[in-house]
């Protein structure tokens, strides 16, 4: 076999279904239109309006940046093979798109990860906010879950295109995501497989488990608050990331955390849809819709457009 002259692959997702090619690229182009306007929309309100120059809408303001990129990863070329039929994605170019979508993926979970910290210091610790969440502080974070999310992403990226492929392969998938690379390969790799779960364990586990601690910390804080309004008004400042948070580690969770013998190609490509479109437009839409400091930055730019 010739396992050194694999210059493409051909992404057949979706091929399925050749009668809603339109239809979906339709869905998918609206969606990602949306997606991208409420995001930069809500990058330029926080950016614009000085009472929200504090750290939750930092972190805000840099997931929604991170979001961007990461649908820009696989959305324009999902989109490009749809309307043209054009299957192909390059060796090299199929590397690139994991790498960014890892990148970026991991780097939005430790975001979250950030956020809850950030909401659990403002309700268990509030006198001690604005030394334990100081810019510096909020910085160092955010430089934190770039330099993790994109280094893990490399490591994986750089293993899994050492894997020996024969030819042309076909990727049973949308885009270049772990699985289905890694079972267009010509063998069996079993140490490769190791340090996907062990990223996927370090990313998505780790992280969604310092949420939970953030937040069994904040119920408790939130139970000892004796007023019934003051119970409300410290859960409300929680429940746009807590719905965030299930959604994008849901679907994580469901992908990249179960046994092997689990995996069912055609249904990951249905679930991906969900973390590759619907999650980036969740974020702009739960922060923007439940968010009375967002609506009244939002309405004064109006008036002042008027």
């Amino acid at each position: 076999m010739n396992e050194s002259r694999v210059v493409e692959f051909i992404l057949i997702g979706f091929s399925e279904f050749p009668e809603l090619q339109i239809p979906l690229f339709v869905f998918f182009f609206l969606t990602y239109l949306v997606t991208l306007t409420g995001n930069v929309l809500l990058m330029t309100i926080i950016r614009l309006h000085r009472h929200l120059h504090v750290p939750m809408y930092f972190f805000l303001s840099v997931l929604s940046f991170s979001e961007t990129c990461y649908t820009l990863a696989v959305i324009p070329k999902m989109l490009v093979n749809l309307i043209t039929g054009e299957k192909a994605i390059s060796f090299t170019g199929c590397a690139v798109q994991m790498f960014f979508f890892i990148g970026f993926g991991g780097t939005n979970c430790m975001l979250l990860t950030a956020m809850g910290y950030d909401r659990c210091v403002a309700i268990c610790k509030p006198l001690h906010y604005k030394v334990l969440m100081s810019d510096r502080v909020c910085s160092h974070l955010v430089a934190f879950a770039a330099v993790t999310g994109f280094t893990l992403s490399l490591i994986v990226t750089y293993f899994i295109f050492t894997l020996p492929f024969c030819g042309g392969k076909e990727i049973n998938h949308f885009f270049c995501d772990m699985a289905p690379v890694i079972q267009a390969a010509c063998t069996e790799n079993n140490g490769i497989e190791t340090v996907i779960f062990v990223f996927c364990i370090v990313v998505v586990f780790v992280s969604f488990l310092l949420i939970l601690l953030s937040y069994l910390l904040i119920f408790n804080t939130i139970l000892k608050i004796p007023s019934t309004e003051g119970k409300r008004k410290a859960f409300s400042t929680c429940a746009s990331h807590l719905t965030v948070v299930f959604v994008h580690f849901g679907c994580a969770s469901i992908i990249y955390l179960r046994p092997k013998s689990t995996y069912s190609l055609e249904e990951d490509t249905l679930i991906s849809v969900t973390y590759t479109v619907v999650t980036p437009l969740l974020n702009p839409m739960v922060y923007s819709l439940r968010n009375k400091d967002v609506h009244l930055a939002f309405r004064k730019g109006l008036v002042k457009k008027l």
